[in-house]
């Protein structure tokens, strides 16, 4: 049994090791973009590329600002495609975290005929990948004057985001140990009371890693947001690639500063809910 315990005392920090290899490799690439994002245009072209080097503000002005022929400052509009993301992904996130909640709990506790039939047809509607499903989506918004709308948009990211939302919180509610709630019926209880007293403050920890999740998923998404916003509800990702191209190419020191502002609400809701996230990734994996 000591020997066991040796073994086990060994791997954990072989264990901690691999994880922050795992963690360097994957942030390597992140951690570049910030670094151009402070370098001039001649150090972000530099061969070999430099590590260390004078850094600069400017790329962050050209974000937030652009300067005409005339040697005018103004405005570059960016508050408004940041404003734009920030609504658009809240909103919908925040319907389908209420749709998809309420649904979960319904698969969850109240199962129909054919059941898991149901579940897979929500499901399959999110394995198409957009690039299919954008020709017959931009037919019927421009049929029903969706096209370059908020709620377009919104309801159509709340789709996306349903089926994901309602396989992640129902798995968080099948792992519930339901005699609590049928207590709880037996006292008079009703489902809503039970629901919201009950069940839902138990998935905390579930709603939080959902949300994270859908949120990422929206806040990146830009085939859609190409394609069917307008030039008021145009968010982030789409602000991001019209910095690509132009007279003197790709300006790597502004595309790397609006990537970085842009990683920062995400960095924020994902650290200000690590707790819960943890707790939400690791639900029901040890049995009491």
């Amino acid at each position: 049994m000591s020997s066991s315990f040796r073994t086990h005392d060994q791997a954990g920090p072989v264990r901690t090791a691999c994880a922050w290899l795992v963690g360097i490799i994957y942030f390597a690439p992140v951690f570049w973009i910030i670094l151009t994002a402070f370098k001039t245009r001649a150090d972000a072209l530099a061969i070999p590329p430099k590590l260390f080097f004078s850094p600069t503000l400017d790329n962050f002005r050209a974000v937030f600002f652009q300067t005409s022929t005339t040697g005018e400052v103004t405005g570059s509009g960016v508050w408004l495609y940041f404003a734009n993301s920030a609504f658009i992904a809240g909103s919908s996130v925040l319907l389908a975290l209420i749709i998809g909640t309420l649904a979960a709990y319904a698969f969850s506790r109240y199962p129909l005929k054919g059941n898991d039939t149901y579940l897979f047809v929500i499901l399959s509607t999110r394995m198409l990948p957009p690039i299919v499903v954008i020709i017959p989506i931009f037919l019927v918004f421009r049929l029903t004057g969706l096209s370059g709308s908020y709620i377009g948009i919104i309801l159509l990211y709340t789709g996306f985001n349903l089926p994901f939302s309602i396989w992640m919180m129902k798995s968080f509610f099948d792992d519930l140990n339901s005699e609590v709630e049928d207590s709880a019926r037996m006292d008079g209880s009703g489902d809503w009371s039970v629901f919201g007293r009950i069940a839902l403050p138990q998935v905390k920890a579930g709603l939080a890693a959902t949300a994270v999740f859908a949120l990422i998923l929206t806040w990146n998404e830009f085939i859609f947001a190409l394609l069917l916003t307008g030039p008021e509800t145009r968010t982030v990702p789409v602000a991001i690639a019209s910095t690509i191209g132009g007279e003197i190419g790709v300006d790597w020191g502004k595309l790397s500063a609006m990537v970085s502002l842009f990683l920062v609400p995400v960095f924020i809701v994902t650290f200000a809910l690590q707790n819960q996230l943890l707790r939400g990734v690791t639900f029901g994996t040890v049995r009491k």
